[in-house]
């Protein structure tokens, strides 16, 4: 049997997203069964989740969409998830914990037009505490970046309140999994042990390498917990829902085979 969190709150949620997202009509956000995280972003909004959790779970995987809020795709690809996990695709698949974070920059996503950053001007993909982040990330964003104002990296790692609430999701909550969507560049990439996938579905890896304060090298290369980025190909459409399967699919399959023997290995 699955269990969800309890204190569930759509109103709010499903009069705004699907406004704003490719491919998500009131149905699909309201049977999202998302509930207030009890976070707010840089103007006050709530960080909404969704957690899918058997009773005999003992892999824990975080999904996130829309840290940069003009990737709407990415956030619309994470509601249709949602629907997905809430059935299991066979009694063989490794029991799974899921928490999923359909928008976790909700000022960039409603901001008009939407943009990249939050509220504050900051790319919330380059605040995470990577080592020597005080040394590098503003030389990377300078030289790199030729100071790109939709890659400023903040003043200071976790400055900014949904990167502080992911930080403490993966402190608390322990994923031993994350995935992070992304657009528009058709690609995926990973971070961190394991073997990575080389495909979910048309998306082929292809590991583009870190910048500093982000997610992959914080979570993947830092931490040490595996990061699959998934890069569709269009920000402001989904993939076809064939495909958003069939990418589930393989996410899935890769779980169980790289994956659930790790975490049987480390077992007591």
């Amino acid at each position: 049997m699955l269990s969800v969190a309890a204190h569930a709150d759509t109103t709010g949620a499903c009069k705004e997203f699907p406004l704003k997202l490719p491919n998500v009509r009131p149905v699909l956000c309201e049977s999202a069964g998302l509930r207030d995280m009890q976070a707010r972003s840089v103007q006050g909004r709530a960080i909404y989740g969704r957690d899918i959790q058997p009773e005999d779970a003992r892999l824990r995987v975080l999904v996130i969409g829309g840290i940069h809020g003009d990737e709407m795709s990415s956030s619309a690809l994470v509601f249709h998830w949602i629907s997905l996990a809430s059935v299991p695709l066979s009694d063989t698949q490794l029991p799974v914990h899921w928490r999923f974070i359909p928008a976790i920059n909700p000022d960039g996503l409603f901001a008009r037009p939407a943009r990249r950053t939050n509220a504050s001007g900051v790319d919330l993909n380059r605040n995470f505490p990577t080592p020597n982040w005080a040394r590098d990330a503003r030389v990377y964003w300078e030289n790199r970046t030729r100071k790109d104002p939709r890659r400023w990296p903040g003043n200071k790692p976790l400055s900014e309140p949904e990167s502080r609430f992911l930080h403490e999701q993966m402190n608390t909550f322990k994923p031993n999994l994350i995935v992070s969507v992304h657009a528009p560049y058709g690609v995926l990439d990973f971070d961190g042990p394991s073997v990575p996938p080389s495909r979910l579905g048309r998306l082929y890896l292809d590991q583009v390498g870190i910048s500093p304060g982000s997610l992959g090298n914080y979570g993947g290369i830092h931490k040490r917990v595996p990061v699959v980025t998934i890069e569709l190909p269009h920000a402001l459409r989904t993939p076809q829902d064939a495909e958003i399967r069939q990418m589930w699919i393989d996410l899935m399959r890769w779980t169980d085979e790289k994956l659930g023997p790790r975490l049987v290995a480390a077992s007591p």
